[in-house]
C-alpha cells in the first residue's frame, strides 16, 4: 500500500513537473507563465476525460474557488489534466472536450454568472461553472498551434473576472499584444482564433482548433 502510494505521488510529481516544463519553455502566453513562477496554478489529473471524472473536477474547480485569493493582483489559473486520453485529430479532441463541458453544466446547480451570456452564439458567452465564468483553453499534444501542443490532453480553466481586471487597469492590451507578439515568433503567424470578449463567440477558441464563422457548438447551454 505504502509502495502504490509513493508511486501515485511521484507519477503526480512528473506529469505536474511536465506540464510546467511545457509552460516556461518559451510558451508564448506571458501570463501562463506568471502563474509557474508566482506558484498560482493548480493541477489536477483526471486519467481520461469522461463522465465519471465530473463530479471530481466540480469538487476540485469548487475548493479552486473557494481557495483562491479575489483581491490578488497575480494571475491564477486551474489545469485539468487526462494523461493517460489520447485524441488522434483535432476534432476529436474539440468533441471530447465540449461533451464535457456540457456534462459539468448538467452537474451544476449554480445559476449561470450573470456577467457573461449563457448563448454559446453570443459574443458575451463565456462558460459559467459554479456560479462563475472561466475562458477555457483546450490543449493536445495533436494540437496544430505550437502553444496548444502540451505534453497530455489538458483543459485549462481561466476566471474571465481576471481578463476584467486587467482591462480595468489597462493592461489589457498591452498583455495581449505581448501574447501576440511571442505567438508570431513562436510560431510564424498569430493564431487566427483569438479574438478580444465581445467580438464574437469565445466559444470558437476553445478547443484550439482553426473553424471557421459557420461553426456551430454541438451542445447549448441554458441558464438555470
Amino acid at each position: 500500500m505504502e509502495l502504490h502510494t509513493m508511486d501515485k505521488i511521484e507519477n503526480t510529481t512528473a506529469v505536474d513537473d511536465m506540464v510546467k516544463e511545457f509552460i516556461l519553455d518559451d510558451h508564448p502566453c506571458v501570463m501562463a507563465q506568471s502563474v509557474v513562477a508566482n506558484d498560482t496554478i493548480s493541477i489536477h489529473n483526471y486519467s481520461k476525460i469522461s463522465k465519471q471524472c465530473v463530479p471530481t473536477l466540480l469538487n476540485d474547480l469548487n475548493s479552486y474557488l473557494n481557495e483562491i485569493n479575489d483581491e490578488s493582483k497575480k494571475f491564477q489559473t486551474f489545469i485539468a489534466v487526462f494523461k493517460d486520453d489520447e485524441f488522434k485529430t483535432e476534432l476529436a479532441f474539440e468533441n471530447a472536450l465540449w461533451k464535457l463541458l456540457y456534462q459539468l453544466h448538467c452537474k451544476d446547480d449554480c445559476e449561470w454568472d450573470n456577467s457573461t451570456d449563457s448563448d454559446v452564439s453570443s459574443p458575451k458567452f463565456s462558460m459559467s461553472i459554479l456560479g462563475k465564468s472561466f475562458y477555457i483553453v483546450g490543449m493536445h499534444p495533436n494540437a496544430s498551434r505550437k502553444a496548444r501542443s502540451s505534453p497530455f490532453p489538458m483543459i485549462v480553466f481561466n476566471l474571465h473576472n481576471q481578463f476584467d481586471k486587467l482591462r480595468k487597469t489597462n493592461r489589457y492590451t498591452r498583455v495581449r499584444d505581448l501574447i501576440r507578439r511571442r505567438d508570431k515568433e513562436y510560431q510564424g503567424s498569430i493564431n487566427p482564433m483569438l479574438e478580444d470578449f465581445g467580438a464574437g463567440s469565445e466559444a470558437r477558441q476553445y478547443s484550439g482548433r482553426a473553424v471557421n464563422n459557420k461553426w456551430k457548438c454541438p451542445y447549448q447551454f441554458h441558464k438555470k
